[in-house]
């Protein structure tokens, strides 16, 4: 079963990795918000982690037929091995997630800070673009 993901850092529209790996692999990009997460600052793009919070970002569909190609591109994008691989940067994993134009709660992939990650200073409010300095041009770091 294909699942969508929600991103929340350098993915996000208007961000600079955005047009590199997602251009032509999503067919809906939708505002949406996670519950239940807090957002950190990372060397250049955030993590995220569990938590009493809330993450603003966005939630991607994939285009029809490019859900595998979407996953793998993604997976090594965020330096994801598989569960509880030691080499991970990030986890992946199945949560609830709300779309803001109607509230619903849709089951998405969303990367978290792999455990034992070096968090930086926690992001005010969960929207890393909302703080102001979020990196946005093609010669940013390439992380999620």
């Amino acid at each position: 079963m294909t699942r969508p993901f929600f991103v929340y850092g350098t993915l996000r529209p208007g961000a600079y990795n955005h047009d590199r790996f997602l251009l032509g692999r999503t067919v809906r990009e939708q505002p949406a918000r996670l519950p239940g997460g807090l957002l950190y600052e990372g060397p250049g793009y955030p993590y995220a982690v569990p938590g009493e919070g809330e993450i603003a970002g966005e939630l991607l569909t994939a285009a029809p037929g490019a859900y595998g190609e979407l996953l793998s591109v993604l997976d090594a994008l965020e330096e994801y091995f598989g569960p509880g691989h030691p080499l991970n940067l990030y986890e992946r994993a199945e949560r609830e997630v709300v779309r803001v134009a109607d509230g619903v709660s849709v089951l998405a992939w969303v990367y978290f800070a792999a455990p034992g990650t070096p968090l930086g200073e926690p992001v005010a409010g969960g929207d890393w673009f909302r703080r102001g300095t979020a990196p946005r041009s093609p010669g940013a770091p390439r992380r999620p």
